[in-house]
């Protein structure tokens, strides 16, 4: 089956890489990969489900925008400093 999947050029480096190395294509590799992985999540238990404290007020804190991570760590980082 014929799929697209995006992955960072770092690690499509590395797929083409070992692609060569092994006289396969990167299909191959990608399927070796996630074959492998799936083997190992299958042998290992399943974690509890955690539960994360909250404050009660719900949502988020004004200015806090979860798809710029820059911005979150700056405001995180002012939360650390002596007030």
């Amino acid at each position: 089956m014929r799929t697209t999947v995006t992955l960072d050029d770092a690690l499509l480096a590395d797929v083409k890489r070992l692609a060569a190395e092994r006289g396969t294509s990167m299909s191959e590799v990608v399927e070796d990969a996630l074959r492998e992985s799936l083997a190992r999540r299958r042998g290992l238990p399943r974690r509890a489900r955690v539960e994360l404290p909250v404050d009660g007020r719900g949502g988020l804190q004004p200015g806090v925008d979860l798809d710029d991570s820059a911005a979150l760590l700056d405001l995180m980082e002012q939360d650390d400093r002596p007030r």
